[in-house]
């Protein structure tokens, strides 16, 4: 009995450090793939990449769906790809890939609210010092600049609005999963939701860009497109599908605290690619993980 737990308990944590390599790993493709297309043709083609990896896995079981599970697949396809692609690849627009990884760590802060508010659970006092904790932290992210005293600090970088956004829509998809979906199984979950919103994607991406053009006469598209298939199919498809199992394993909270260690693996990749973090950002960083760990630890 111990070793079947204790394996378990090994396999759970495999998940999520093998999930945080991944994801931390996220927002460097995203600034590969903004280097030739748009926030918006990054986004769609993130989902159409993901989705249609998965067409073999989506397409048969859909016969077996109710109008309940549609409803709800739909829900988490929006909530938990469809909106964070495009919010991701705004936000990287105007920040570091370092800094939305960290913003990222907030995910389990905005399950516990979102699961107050929509699915009955309860906020700690613990949880309120935790979010007031973290959300000082990312003030900090948000306005420190070079400069030295209160100059260090002005101006709020707006751009930081859309991941906190993609972190209301992973609370409300995490919660989803959890509650709602007791007899899918986590591939069917992530390979459905996916297929629900690939058709957006994919007229957006075909209808509403220049994405073609860019790809037929823009130097590097297609090396940008090699970043972003890797994105959508490892970051998106396969680790969800890794990510579904952990949720279906574990709590939600355990399942979002995969966001303690992408920014580690985020700010990383944000050093090697030259970016240069403030003493600032450092602080900020230590207060969203420090608010994050506290308001969510036992």
């Amino acid at each position: 009995m111990t070793t079947t737990t204790n394996d378990s308990s090994l396999k759970n944590w495999g998940m999520l450090i093998s999930l945080a390599l991944v994801w931390g790993s996220s927002f460097i493709l995203i600034k590969r793939g903004l280097e030739v297309f748009s926030p918006g043709e990054v986004g769609a083609y993130r989902i159409v990449a993901a989705a249609t990896f998965l067409l073999p896995l989506s397409l048969p079981r859909l016969k077996n769906l109710n109008r309940h599970q549609i409803f709800y697949l739909v829900i988490v396809g929006l909530v938990g790809s469809f909106i964070p692609a495009f919010l991701f690849a705004k936000a990287q627009t105007q920040l570091s890939s370092s800094l939305t990884g960290v913003l990222n760590a907030l995910t389990p802060l905005f399950v516990v609210i979102i699961g107050a508010i929509f699915f009955g659970s309860k906020i700690t006092r613990r949880n309120g010092i935790g979010l007031a904790i973290a959300f000082i932290g990312v003030f900090i992210l948000v306005t420190v600049k070079e400069g030295t005293g209160f100059d260090a600090f002005s101006g709020i970088n707006a751009y930081a609005l859309f991941v906190i956004s993609a972190c209301i829509c992973y609370g409300f998809n995490l919660n989803t999963i959890k509650y709602k979906f007791e007899l899918l199984k986590p591939i069917e979950i992530t390979a459905i939701s996916l297929l629900m919103v690939l058709p957006m994607a994919l007229i957006f991406l075909i209808v509403g860009t220049d994405f073609s053009f860019k790809v037929a006469n823009i130097p590097g598209a297609w090396k940008s497109i090699g970043y972003l298939t890797l994105l959508g199919v490892l970051g998106t498809a396969l680790a969800l599908i890794m990510f579904n199992v952990m949720v279906k394993r574990v709590t939600p909270v355990f399942a979002s605290s995969v966001t303690y260690l992408i920014p580690i693996v985020a700010i990383m990749w944000g050093v090697m690619d030259g970016e240069v973090l403030l003493f600032g950002h450092y602080i900020g960083i230590v207060a969203v993980i420090l608010g994050v760990w506290y308001g969510n630890r036992k």
